[in-house]
């Protein structure tokens, strides 16, 4: 009997973690935040993120059990670092890596009524569909015309959501570490059955 790779206490421990910064929009967007900034207090994430003192020690205290932030104690005023996550599922052959692009873009749907509104009416699954249109559409390989003929919504609300995508895309373009693992349109386009 040949033992599977990895460590599946890990892996599964990581799925779940995923999962948790996708349902709470709130520590999705403090975990951005620290990948972004690389190190961080909590006065920073206070006075950037405009939460309360409490708020910002229970989130980073959370996230630091999920194992997607760390804490170094070793000075007087703690620091946090972000641990950069990929996640890649693959149902039935259908694979997409979810990155910290997609946890920022699902952290900014509270504030952005465009987002927030595709979230509600189509769900995660199509903020990530959308996502994979945003990247040449940002990068300029692909119109907005095309962009949101494909992402199969109302003409002016897939433009909107594009819009507020391209400003995810460039922002962790630079930051998250595996953002050339995240599905782009041009290169792997959605097969019609």
């Amino acid at each position: 009997m040949s033992k599977a790779a990895g460590d599946p206490e890990r892996a599964v421990n990581g799925l779940l973690s995923v999962a948790q910064l996708l349902e709470e929009p709130r520590l999705a967007r403090l975990y951005t935040f620290v990948l972004r900034q690389e190190e961080v207090t909590i006065d920073d994430i206070v006075d950037e993120l405009e939460i309360p003192r409490t708020t910002a020690y229970s989130d980073a205290g959370s996230l630091v059990e999920l194992k997607v932030l760390t804490r170094d104690e070793g000075q007087k005023t703690h620091t946090y670092s972000a641990v950069p996550i990929t996640l890649s599922a693959n149902l039935g052959g259908d694979e997409y890596t979810i990155t910290p692009t997609l946890i920022e873009a699902f952290g900014r749907s509270p504030r952005d009524q465009d987002l927030n509104l595709l979230i509600e009416r189509d769900g995660l699954g199509k903020l990530a569909a959308a996502l994979t249109y945003a990247i040449p559409y940002a990068n300029g390989n692909m119109s907005e015309r095309v962009a949101a003929r494909e992402l199969d919504l109302q003409h002016a609300f897939a433009i909107a959501v594009l819009q507020a995508l391209r400003d995810v895309v460039l922002d962790m373009e630079s930051v998250d570490p595996y953002f050339d693992e995240i599905r782009d349109a041009n290169e792997n386009p959605t097969i019609e059955a």
